[in-house]
């Protein structure tokens, strides 16, 4: 005797399933991996290098002219170091600047960086002055640039 069609079981009741419609579930796992693997790269990309600031008081444009008379002119070039017109090398020119400071505490330097000098080299100039005792230090620029 067959059953009528209407009351075959559904497929879905042969399959072990309810008949309602289910939420899949979402597995937080995988979210998980891939916030580690960022926070890992993020973590190797970045640099913990100590940072130092260099101060940097421009003065007015009035007191620029007469405090200049006096003071040592140290030119920065691609490939050397100007000294008040003589080619140095970045040893001599701290230990002349050290001479300097030493005989008069209050001697200015003016720093003046050519066109093309990247920047980490007119940094490291002036940390090299610094430590030489140069504190009344100033940058200039051409004017025709």
């Amino acid at each position: 005797m067959q059953r009528p069609i209407s009351a075959r079981p559904q497929l879905a009741n042969r399959l072990g399933q309810p008949q309602g419609r289910r939420r899949p579930l979402i597995s937080l796992t995988p979210l998980i991996d891939v916030v580690f693997i960022l926070l890992v790269f993020f973590m190797l990309a970045s640099s913990f290098l100590d940072w130092r600031s260099i101060d940097l008081n421009a003065p007015a444009q009035a007191a620029a002219g007469p405090a200049i008379e006096g003071a040592l002119l140290v030119e920065i070039h691609p490939d050397w170091l100007l000294l008040s017109g003589e080619p140095v090398s970045l040893d001599v020119l701290t230990s002349r600047i050290t001479e300097r400071v030493e005989a008069k505490p209050d001697q200015r330097v003016v720093v003046k960086s050519a066109a093309g000098v990247p920047l980490q080299n007119a940094v490291n100039v002036l940390d090299r002055l610094t430590e030489a005792g140069a504190a009344q230090l100033s940058l200039t620029r051409d004017r025709g640039r």
